[in-house]
């Protein structure tokens, strides 16, 4: 089943992007992802809150290959540039409707 990362972060210094974009870009695709959003253009529709400076979607052919980068040693220290100049949220989301669907009678 595909999954997606879904992250939002806001950048507090900077000098980890160039290279975290060059290098990381290969490392997702080597593993099976592919980006379909990376971007700073994104609107509130509805609800309150601040925008991130930074919105990714990330789609995996599955949660092993999502986890397999992650995880990666190859990863690892741009995973660990990104935690000290960024913050925001990483999330792993499944590729599912979970919702059962219910019969009109």
């Amino acid at each position: 089943m595909k999954h997606y990362t879904v992250a939002e972060m806001d950048v507090t210094d900077p000098s980890w992007v160039r290279d975290y974009v060059n290098d990381v870009t290969p490392m997702v695709e080597a593993h099976g992802g592919r980006y379909l959003a990376r971007t700073g253009q994104a609107e509130l529709v509805e609800g309150e809150r601040e925008l991130p400076q930074v919105v990714l979607l990330i789609e995996w052919p599955s949660r092993e290959a999502a986890e397999a980068f992650y995880e990666s040693e190859e990863y690892r220290p741009y995973r660990e540039a990104r935690r000290a100049g960024s913050s925001g949220a990483f999330l792993l989301v499944a590729g599912e409707d979970s919702t059962a669907r219910a019969s009109v009678p």
